[in-house]
Protein backbone atom coordinates (compact mmCIF):
# COMPACT_ATOMS: atom_id res chain seq x y z
CA UNK A 1 0.00 0.00 0.00
CA UNK A 2 2.78 2.44 0.89
CA UNK A 3 4.48 1.84 -2.46
CA UNK A 4 1.23 2.58 -4.29
CA UNK A 5 0.78 5.81 -2.35
CA UNK A 6 4.32 6.90 -3.16
CA UNK A 7 3.83 6.04 -6.84
CA UNK A 8 0.60 8.01 -6.92
CA UNK A 9 2.27 11.00 -5.27
CA UNK A 10 5.12 10.81 -7.78
CA UNK A 11 2.71 10.63 -10.70
CA UNK A 12 0.74 13.58 -9.32
CA UNK A 13 3.94 15.62 -8.97
CA UNK A 14 4.90 14.75 -12.55
CA UNK A 15 1.49 15.85 -13.84
CA UNK A 16 1.75 19.07 -11.85
CA UNK A 17 5.20 19.75 -13.31
CA UNK A 18 3.97 19.10 -16.83
CA UNK A 19 0.83 21.20 -16.41
CA UNK A 20 2.80 24.15 -15.05
CA UNK A 21 5.37 24.00 -17.85
CA UNK A 22 3.10 25.78 -20.32
CA UNK A 23 2.26 28.41 -17.71
CA UNK A 24 5.95 29.09 -17.11
CA UNK A 25 6.67 29.18 -20.84
CA UNK A 26 3.98 31.82 -21.31
CA UNK A 27 5.44 33.73 -18.37
CA UNK A 28 8.84 33.93 -20.02
CA UNK A 29 7.28 35.07 -23.30
CA UNK A 30 5.78 37.96 -21.36
CA UNK A 31 9.21 38.75 -19.92
CA UNK A 32 10.78 39.04 -23.36
CA UNK A 33 8.23 41.70 -24.19
CA UNK A 34 8.72 43.42 -20.82
CA UNK A 35 12.52 43.62 -21.18
CA UNK A 36 12.29 44.95 -24.72
CA UNK A 37 9.70 47.60 -23.80
CA UNK A 38 10.61 48.33 -20.17
CA UNK A 39 10.67 52.07 -20.74
CA UNK A 40 7.02 51.96 -21.86
CA UNK A 41 5.72 49.88 -18.95
CA UNK A 42 3.00 51.66 -17.02
CA UNK A 43 2.32 50.84 -13.37
CA UNK A 44 -1.23 51.63 -12.36
CA UNK A 45 -2.33 52.10 -8.78
CA UNK A 46 -5.63 50.29 -8.40
CA UNK A 47 -7.93 50.83 -5.42
CA UNK A 48 -10.87 48.52 -4.82
CA UNK A 49 -14.30 49.68 -3.57
CA UNK A 50 -13.34 48.35 -0.11
CA UNK A 51 -10.07 50.30 -0.11
CA UNK A 52 -7.58 47.53 -1.03
CA UNK A 53 -4.68 48.98 -3.04
CA UNK A 54 -2.49 47.18 -5.59
CA UNK A 55 0.01 48.07 -8.29
CA UNK A 56 -0.82 46.67 -11.71
CA UNK A 57 1.17 46.19 -14.91
CA UNK A 58 -1.60 45.40 -17.38
CA UNK A 59 -0.52 43.39 -20.44
CA UNK A 60 -2.32 40.97 -22.74
CA UNK A 61 0.67 39.69 -24.69
CA UNK A 62 0.14 36.28 -23.13
CA UNK A 63 -2.92 35.03 -21.18
CA UNK A 64 -1.46 34.81 -17.70
CA UNK A 65 -1.90 36.68 -14.42
CA UNK A 66 0.74 36.84 -11.66
CA UNK A 67 0.01 38.28 -8.23
CA UNK A 68 2.38 38.75 -5.32
CA UNK A 69 1.52 40.12 -1.90
CA UNK A 70 3.15 40.80 1.44
CA UNK A 71 2.03 41.41 5.01
CA UNK A 72 4.28 43.17 7.51
CA UNK A 73 5.44 40.81 10.23
CA UNK A 74 7.63 37.87 9.33
CA UNK A 75 9.72 35.48 11.40
CA UNK A 76 10.68 38.28 13.78
CA UNK A 77 7.13 38.06 15.13
CA UNK A 78 7.77 34.57 16.57
CA UNK A 79 7.97 34.40 20.34
CA UNK A 80 10.80 32.50 22.00
CA UNK A 81 8.46 29.65 22.88
CA UNK A 82 6.93 29.51 19.37
CA UNK A 83 10.04 29.82 17.19
CA UNK A 84 9.28 28.65 13.66
CA UNK A 85 5.54 29.28 13.81
CA UNK A 86 5.53 31.85 10.98
CA UNK A 87 7.62 29.61 8.76
CA UNK A 88 5.33 26.66 9.52
CA UNK A 89 2.32 28.83 8.72
CA UNK A 90 3.77 29.47 5.26
CA UNK A 91 3.92 25.72 4.59
CA UNK A 92 0.33 25.08 5.67
CA UNK A 93 -1.77 27.57 3.70
CA UNK A 94 -1.96 25.32 0.63
CA UNK A 95 -2.56 22.16 2.70
CA UNK A 96 -6.33 22.47 2.71
CA UNK A 97 -8.80 25.34 2.95
CA UNK A 98 -12.56 25.75 3.12
CA UNK A 99 -14.27 22.45 2.28
CA UNK A 100 -11.15 21.05 0.60
CA UNK A 101 -8.75 18.91 2.60
CA UNK A 102 -5.06 18.78 1.71
CA UNK A 103 -5.37 16.18 -1.05
CA UNK A 104 -8.42 17.82 -2.61
CA UNK A 105 -6.86 21.28 -2.44
CA UNK A 106 -3.65 20.14 -4.11
CA UNK A 107 -5.63 18.27 -6.74
CA UNK A 108 -7.67 21.37 -7.49
CA UNK A 109 -4.50 23.46 -7.91
CA UNK A 110 -3.28 20.87 -10.43
CA UNK A 111 -6.57 20.79 -12.32
CA UNK A 112 -6.57 24.57 -12.65
CA UNK A 113 -2.90 24.72 -13.79
CA UNK A 114 -2.13 27.36 -11.21
CA UNK A 115 0.83 28.13 -8.98
CA UNK A 116 0.32 29.11 -5.34
CA UNK A 117 3.04 29.43 -2.70
CA UNK A 118 3.83 31.22 0.54
CA UNK A 119 7.03 32.13 2.35
CA UNK A 120 8.24 34.15 5.32
CA UNK A 121 11.18 36.50 5.74
CA UNK A 122 12.55 38.40 8.70
CA UNK A 123 10.12 41.30 8.32
CA UNK A 124 7.36 40.21 5.92
CA UNK A 125 5.09 37.29 5.06
CA UNK A 126 4.74 36.67 1.29
CA UNK A 127 2.30 35.02 -1.06
CA UNK A 128 2.73 34.27 -4.75
CA UNK A 129 0.04 33.31 -7.28
CA UNK A 130 0.07 32.60 -11.01
CA UNK A 131 -2.81 31.58 -13.23
CA UNK A 132 -4.04 31.27 -16.78
CA UNK A 133 -6.42 34.09 -17.61
CA UNK A 134 -9.14 31.63 -18.66
CA UNK A 135 -9.19 30.09 -15.17
CA UNK A 136 -9.01 33.30 -13.16
CA UNK A 137 -12.44 33.07 -11.52
CA UNK A 138 -11.66 29.64 -10.11
CA UNK A 139 -8.01 30.31 -9.27
CA UNK A 140 -8.72 33.53 -7.41
CA UNK A 141 -11.28 31.60 -5.37
CA UNK A 142 -8.50 29.15 -4.43
CA UNK A 143 -6.33 32.09 -3.35
CA UNK A 144 -9.24 33.49 -1.32
CA UNK A 145 -9.69 30.18 0.46
CA UNK A 146 -5.98 29.86 1.28
CA UNK A 147 -5.78 33.39 2.68
CA UNK A 148 -9.08 33.41 4.57
CA UNK A 149 -10.05 29.82 5.38
CA UNK A 150 -6.98 27.61 5.90
CA UNK A 151 -7.86 24.36 7.67
CA UNK A 152 -4.64 23.44 9.53
CA UNK A 153 -5.77 19.80 9.72
CA UNK A 154 -3.75 17.54 11.97
CA UNK A 155 -2.38 15.08 9.37
CA UNK A 156 -0.82 17.67 7.04
CA UNK A 157 0.29 19.68 10.06
CA UNK A 158 2.23 16.74 11.45
CA UNK A 159 3.68 16.08 7.99
CA UNK A 160 4.85 19.67 7.59
CA UNK A 161 6.30 19.69 11.09
CA UNK A 162 8.21 16.50 10.32
CA UNK A 163 9.54 17.99 7.06
CA UNK A 164 10.57 21.18 8.85
CA UNK A 165 12.36 19.28 11.62
CA UNK A 166 14.10 17.13 9.03
CA UNK A 167 15.28 20.29 7.27
CA UNK A 168 16.54 21.74 10.54
CA UNK A 169 18.52 18.57 11.21
CA UNK A 170 20.02 18.62 7.71
CA UNK A 171 21.03 22.26 8.11
CA UNK A 172 22.97 21.43 11.27
CA UNK A 173 25.12 19.11 9.14
CA UNK A 174 25.99 21.84 6.60
CA UNK A 175 28.87 24.19 7.41
CA UNK A 176 27.38 27.13 5.52
CA UNK A 177 24.04 26.82 7.33
CA UNK A 178 25.79 26.50 10.69
CA UNK A 179 27.83 29.59 9.90
CA UNK A 180 24.69 31.55 9.05
CA UNK A 181 22.93 30.53 12.26
CA UNK A 182 25.95 31.44 14.38
CA UNK A 183 26.51 34.72 12.56
CA UNK A 184 22.94 35.86 13.19
CA UNK A 185 23.17 34.84 16.85
CA UNK A 186 26.49 36.68 17.25
CA UNK A 187 25.64 39.97 15.57
CA UNK A 188 22.07 40.14 16.92
CA UNK A 189 22.18 38.80 20.49
CA UNK A 190 18.89 39.15 22.40
CA UNK A 191 17.08 40.33 19.27
CA UNK A 192 14.53 38.53 17.05
CA UNK A 193 16.91 38.73 14.07
CA UNK A 194 19.35 36.53 15.98
CA UNK A 195 16.97 33.60 16.32
CA UNK A 196 16.64 30.70 13.85
CA UNK A 197 13.86 31.60 11.44
CA UNK A 198 12.66 27.99 11.09
CA UNK A 199 12.75 27.47 14.83
CA UNK A 200 14.35 24.52 16.60
CA UNK A 201 13.42 20.86 16.70
CA UNK A 202 11.91 21.35 20.14
CA UNK A 203 9.84 24.46 19.37
CA UNK A 204 8.52 23.16 16.03
CA UNK A 205 7.55 19.82 17.54
CA UNK A 206 5.31 21.59 20.08
CA UNK A 207 3.48 23.87 17.61
CA UNK A 208 -0.27 23.34 17.23
CA UNK A 209 -3.02 24.36 14.84
CA UNK A 210 -4.13 26.94 17.41
CA UNK A 211 -0.64 28.47 17.28
CA UNK A 212 -0.96 28.79 13.49
CA UNK A 213 -4.41 30.38 13.79
CA UNK A 214 -3.10 32.88 16.33
CA UNK A 215 -0.11 33.80 14.19
CA UNK A 216 -2.21 34.18 11.06
CA UNK A 217 -4.63 36.49 12.90
CA UNK A 218 -1.66 38.49 14.18
CA UNK A 219 -0.10 39.07 10.74
CA UNK A 220 -2.84 38.90 8.10
CA UNK A 221 -4.39 42.38 8.06
CA UNK A 222 -5.22 45.05 5.51
CA UNK A 223 -3.24 47.87 7.12
CA UNK A 224 0.12 46.43 6.03
CA UNK A 225 -0.93 44.58 2.85
CA UNK A 226 1.09 45.31 -0.31
CA UNK A 227 0.13 43.79 -3.67
CA UNK A 228 1.75 43.63 -7.12
CA UNK A 229 -0.07 42.23 -10.16
CA UNK A 230 1.18 41.60 -13.70
CA UNK A 231 -0.61 40.35 -16.78
CA UNK A 232 -3.92 39.89 -18.53
CA UNK A 233 -6.35 41.60 -16.17
CA UNK A 234 -7.89 45.07 -16.29
CA UNK A 235 -7.87 47.57 -13.46
CA UNK A 236 -11.64 47.16 -13.01
CA UNK A 237 -11.38 43.36 -12.91
CA UNK A 238 -8.52 43.55 -10.44
CA UNK A 239 -10.45 45.90 -8.15
CA UNK A 240 -13.21 43.30 -7.88
CA UNK A 241 -10.69 40.50 -7.30
CA UNK A 242 -8.94 42.45 -4.53
CA UNK A 243 -12.16 42.71 -2.56
CA UNK A 244 -13.01 39.06 -3.17
CA UNK A 245 -9.65 37.84 -1.87
CA UNK A 246 -8.66 40.36 0.79
CA UNK A 247 -11.61 42.51 1.92
CA UNK A 248 -12.69 40.16 4.72
CA UNK A 249 -9.34 40.42 6.51
CA UNK A 250 -9.22 42.55 9.68
CA UNK A 251 -8.27 46.19 9.28
CA UNK A 252 -5.28 46.02 11.62
CA UNK A 253 -2.81 43.37 12.68
CA UNK A 254 -1.51 42.75 16.16
CA UNK A 255 2.23 42.96 15.58
CA UNK A 256 4.81 43.11 18.33
CA UNK A 257 7.06 46.18 18.06
CA UNK A 258 10.56 45.17 16.94
CA UNK A 259 13.38 47.48 18.08
CA UNK A 260 16.03 48.79 15.72
CA UNK A 261 19.42 47.18 16.29
CA UNK A 262 23.06 47.70 15.35
CA UNK A 263 24.95 44.51 14.48
CA UNK A 264 27.79 43.57 16.83
CA UNK A 265 31.21 43.98 15.21
CA UNK A 266 34.75 42.80 15.87
CA UNK A 267 33.83 39.28 16.95
CA UNK A 268 35.53 36.07 15.81
CA UNK A 269 33.56 32.87 16.35
CA UNK A 270 34.76 29.43 15.30
CA UNK A 271 32.65 26.26 15.29
CA UNK A 272 34.60 23.00 15.07
CA UNK A 273 33.17 20.81 12.33
CA UNK A 274 34.66 17.87 10.46
CA UNK A 275 34.70 19.12 6.90
CA UNK A 276 37.27 19.39 4.08
CA UNK A 277 36.44 23.10 3.78
CA UNK A 278 35.94 25.90 6.24
CA UNK A 279 32.86 28.05 5.70
CA UNK A 280 33.49 31.77 6.31
CA UNK A 281 30.76 34.37 6.80
CA UNK A 282 31.10 37.97 7.90
CA UNK A 283 28.99 41.03 8.61
CA UNK A 284 29.24 44.66 9.61
CA UNK A 285 26.86 47.65 9.62
CA UNK A 286 25.50 48.83 6.28
CA UNK A 287 23.08 51.52 5.13
CA UNK A 288 19.31 51.63 5.55
CA UNK A 289 17.37 51.47 2.29
CA UNK A 290 16.10 55.04 2.65
CA UNK A 291 19.50 56.51 3.46
CA UNK A 292 20.52 58.97 0.69
CA UNK A 293 23.89 57.19 0.61
CA UNK A 294 22.44 53.73 0.02
CA UNK A 295 22.97 53.75 -3.75
CA UNK A 296 26.60 54.81 -3.33
CA UNK A 297 27.03 51.89 -0.92
CA UNK A 298 25.30 49.60 -3.42
CA UNK A 299 27.72 50.54 -6.21
CA UNK A 300 30.68 50.37 -3.83
CA UNK A 301 29.74 46.86 -2.77
CA UNK A 302 29.45 45.74 -6.38
CA UNK A 303 33.08 46.72 -6.84
CA UNK A 304 34.17 45.19 -3.54
CA UNK A 305 32.37 41.85 -3.65
CA UNK A 306 29.03 42.07 -5.42
CA UNK A 307 30.28 41.63 -8.97
CA UNK A 308 30.37 37.88 -9.66
CA UNK A 309 33.55 37.81 -11.76
CA UNK A 310 34.79 41.37 -11.55
CA UNK A 311 34.94 42.25 -7.85
CA UNK A 312 38.07 42.89 -5.82
CA UNK A 313 37.35 39.95 -3.52
CA UNK A 314 36.87 37.57 -6.44
CA UNK A 315 40.08 38.74 -8.08
CA UNK A 316 42.18 38.58 -4.92
CA UNK A 317 40.82 35.36 -3.43
CA UNK A 318 40.02 33.23 -6.47
CA UNK A 319 41.83 34.59 -9.51
CA UNK A 320 45.17 35.50 -7.96
CA UNK A 321 45.43 32.87 -5.21
CA UNK A 322 42.91 30.15 -6.00
CA UNK A 323 41.75 30.02 -2.38
CA UNK A 324 38.04 29.60 -3.09
CA UNK A 325 35.62 28.75 -5.84
CA UNK A 326 33.35 31.66 -4.99
CA UNK A 327 33.36 34.71 -2.75
CA UNK A 328 31.00 37.65 -2.50
CA UNK A 329 29.36 40.35 -0.44
CA UNK A 330 25.95 41.99 -0.47
CA UNK A 331 23.89 44.64 1.28
CA UNK A 332 21.03 43.53 3.53
CA UNK A 333 18.64 46.35 4.43
CA UNK A 334 16.30 44.77 6.96
CA UNK A 335 13.48 46.87 8.36
CA UNK A 336 15.22 47.27 11.73
CA UNK A 337 18.90 46.78 10.85
CA UNK A 338 21.26 47.35 7.93
CA UNK A 339 24.15 45.06 7.05
CA UNK A 340 26.92 44.36 4.62
CA UNK A 341 27.40 40.60 4.62
CA UNK A 342 29.61 38.19 2.74
CA UNK A 343 30.80 34.63 2.52
CA UNK A 344 33.33 32.24 1.07
CA UNK A 345 34.73 28.78 1.73
CA UNK A 346 38.26 27.48 1.59
CA UNK A 347 40.66 24.87 3.01
CA UNK A 348 41.01 25.11 6.77
CA UNK A 349 44.71 25.90 6.55
CA UNK A 350 43.89 28.81 4.21
CA UNK A 351 40.93 30.26 6.13
CA UNK A 352 43.05 32.75 8.05
CA UNK A 353 44.63 33.98 4.83
CA UNK A 354 41.22 34.43 3.19
CA UNK A 355 39.97 36.45 6.17
CA UNK A 356 43.05 38.67 6.06
CA UNK A 357 42.46 39.35 2.36
CA UNK A 358 38.83 40.30 2.96
CA UNK A 359 39.86 42.74 5.68
CA UNK A 360 42.63 44.23 3.53
CA UNK A 361 40.26 44.84 0.61
CA UNK A 362 37.91 46.70 2.92
CA UNK A 363 40.79 48.85 4.15
CA UNK A 364 41.87 49.42 0.54
CA UNK A 365 38.34 50.53 -0.37
CA UNK A 366 38.27 52.92 2.59
CA UNK A 367 41.70 54.38 1.90
CA UNK A 368 41.84 54.63 -1.90
CA UNK A 369 38.44 53.68 -3.28
CA UNK A 370 37.94 52.44 -6.83
CA UNK A 371 39.46 53.95 -9.95
CA UNK A 372 37.28 56.03 -12.31
CA UNK A 373 37.36 53.14 -14.77
CA UNK A 374 36.18 50.66 -12.12
CA UNK A 375 33.33 52.96 -11.13
CA UNK A 376 32.29 53.45 -14.75
CA UNK A 377 32.36 49.70 -15.37
CA UNK A 378 30.29 49.00 -12.26
CA UNK A 379 27.64 51.57 -13.18
CA UNK A 380 27.46 50.29 -16.75
CA UNK A 381 26.93 46.73 -15.54
CA UNK A 382 24.34 47.65 -12.89
CA UNK A 383 22.25 49.78 -15.25
CA UNK A 384 22.49 47.40 -18.19
CA UNK A 385 21.70 44.35 -16.10
CA UNK A 386 18.71 45.80 -14.26
CA UNK A 387 16.03 44.61 -16.70
CA UNK A 388 17.28 41.03 -16.30
CA UNK A 389 16.11 41.08 -12.68
CA UNK A 390 12.59 40.82 -14.11
CA UNK A 391 13.03 37.24 -15.27
CA UNK A 392 9.39 36.12 -15.12
CA UNK A 393 5.98 37.65 -14.69
CA UNK A 394 5.97 36.38 -11.09
CA UNK A 395 9.29 38.07 -10.37
CA UNK A 396 7.98 41.30 -11.87
CA UNK A 397 4.99 41.13 -9.53
CA UNK A 398 7.42 40.39 -6.70
CA UNK A 399 9.45 43.46 -7.65
CA UNK A 400 6.31 45.61 -7.53
CA UNK A 401 5.52 44.29 -4.07
CA UNK A 402 9.11 44.74 -2.87
CA UNK A 403 9.21 48.34 -4.04
CA UNK A 404 6.08 48.95 -1.98
CA UNK A 405 7.34 47.22 1.17
CA UNK A 406 10.53 49.29 0.93
CA UNK A 407 8.48 52.44 0.28
CA UNK A 408 10.53 53.46 -2.75
CA UNK A 409 7.71 55.00 -4.76
CA UNK A 410 5.73 53.93 -7.82
CA UNK A 411 8.25 55.59 -10.15
CA UNK A 412 11.27 53.74 -8.72
CA UNK A 413 11.77 51.49 -11.77
CA UNK A 414 12.00 54.59 -13.97
CA UNK A 415 14.37 56.40 -11.58
CA UNK A 416 16.58 53.52 -10.45
CA UNK A 417 19.18 53.64 -13.24
CA UNK A 418 19.41 57.43 -12.97
CA UNK A 419 20.20 56.98 -9.29
CA UNK A 420 22.99 54.54 -10.14
CA UNK A 421 24.40 56.89 -12.79
CA UNK A 422 24.42 59.73 -10.25
CA UNK A 423 26.87 57.89 -7.94
CA UNK A 424 30.28 59.59 -7.84
CA UNK A 425 33.78 58.56 -6.83
CA UNK A 426 33.53 60.88 -3.88
CA UNK A 427 30.26 59.28 -2.80
CA UNK A 428 31.72 55.78 -3.02
CA UNK A 429 34.82 56.75 -1.06
CA UNK A 430 32.70 58.48 1.59
CA UNK A 431 30.53 55.42 2.29
CA UNK A 432 33.59 53.14 2.20
CA UNK A 433 35.35 55.22 4.82
CA UNK A 434 32.20 55.33 6.92
CA UNK A 435 31.71 51.54 6.74
CA UNK A 436 35.28 50.22 6.89
CA UNK A 437 37.55 52.81 8.49
CA UNK A 438 38.26 51.60 12.03
CA UNK A 439 35.47 49.02 11.99
CA UNK A 440 36.26 45.31 12.19
CA UNK A 441 33.65 42.93 10.76
CA UNK A 442 32.38 40.00 12.77
CA UNK A 443 33.60 36.71 11.29
CA UNK A 444 32.18 33.24 11.83
CA UNK A 445 34.07 30.17 10.63
CA UNK A 446 32.85 26.58 10.61
CA UNK A 447 35.28 23.74 9.93
CA UNK A 448 38.39 22.16 11.31
CA UNK A 449 40.32 24.15 13.93
CA UNK A 450 42.02 27.18 12.39
CA UNK A 451 45.81 27.39 12.33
Amino acid sequence: MKAKVLMAASASASRMTASLFALLALSFLFVATFVQNSQAIEIQEVKSPEGITAWLVEDYTVPIIALNFAFAGGNSQDSDAKLGVTNLLSTMLDEGAGDLDSQAFQGRLEDLTMSLSFSSGRDFFYGSFQSLQANKDHTFEMLRLAVNEPRFDNDPLERMKAQTISGIRRSLKRPDALAGLNLSKTIFPDHPYGRPSRGTEDTVAKLTSDDLKTQRAKIFAKDSLKIGVVGAISADELASVLDKVFADLPENGDLVAIPNVEPVTDKAVHVDFESPQTSIQFALPGYERHDPKFMSAFVMNHILGGGSFSSWLYDEIREQRGLAYSVGSYLVPYKHAALLMGSTGTRSDKAGEAIDIIKKQMVRMAQTGPTPAELAEAKSYLTGNYALNFDSSSSIARQLTGIQTQELGIDYIDKRNEMVEAVTLEGVREVAQDMFDGIEPTFVTVGKPLN
